[in-house]
């Protein structure tokens, strides 16, 4: 039982995963052939082997820079900042925008120490200034951290000119995390987003 017992405990440590839904799992492994964990053992193990960070706007993928940087059909008047890659999914699993993203890959919080860094804020401002946007969408979650990832990134941005700038609107939950958000409510964020003024 210590094997079960140790994978289980490891697996707690995923989001979302009690204890019970962790041993589920360890079950559910348990009745699968050898050769099939193996195959997905390496496929954990090689994960971040396999993927890098795209040089022009922060999402991971196997390419450099990503597909949705290199793809000419996309609108690259328009950049959407996202605070994660989980945000980035959701947007384009759900389908409702064409334009091009920044991944900050942070959202701040300074009691737990996280902050937008120095680093974070250049490549943001060199990616604007390389691709010129009309817009630029902070698609930030509707919480207190969102919220104030959205300040850090309006000071960071205080240097660009002539660039409308809006915000997801309302139809977000409050407190909640665009990860989670359905398809329509993504969609009305989107198009009821709204300018923020300075």
């Amino acid at each position: 039982m210590d094997s079960i017992n140790e994978l289980a405990t490891a697996l707690k440590k995923f989001p979302g995963l009690g204890k019970k839904s962790a041993q589920r799992i360890v079950f559910h492994l348990l009745r699968q052939d050898e050769n099939e964990l193996k195959r997905l053992g390496a496929l954990i193990a090689t994960l971040k082997e396999n993927l890098k960070t795209c040089s022009e706007c922060g999402n991971m993928s196997a390419q450099d820079p990503c597909p949705i940087c290199s793809d000419p059909l996309r609108d690259r008047k328009t950049l959407c900042i996202v605070e994660d890659l989980e945000s980035l999914t959701a947007f384009e699993n759900a389908g409702i925008y064409n334009g091009l993203y920044h991944v900050l890959g942070a959202q701040m919080s300074p009691l737990e120490g996280r902050e937008i860094s120095n680093d974070a804020a250049k490549f943001l401002l060199q990616h604007i200034k390389n691709i010129k946007p009309s817009e630029i969408i902070l698609a930030t979650s509707p919480s207190i951290e969102g919220d104030m990832t959205q300040f850090s990134i309006m000071d960071i941005l205080k240097s660009v000119k002539h660039t409308k700038i809006t915000r997801l609107a309302f139809g977000l939950p409050l407190g909640g995390s665009i990860e989670f958000a359905d398809k329509l409510t993504l969609h009305t964020s989107l198009e009821a987003r709204r300018p923020i003024e300075s």
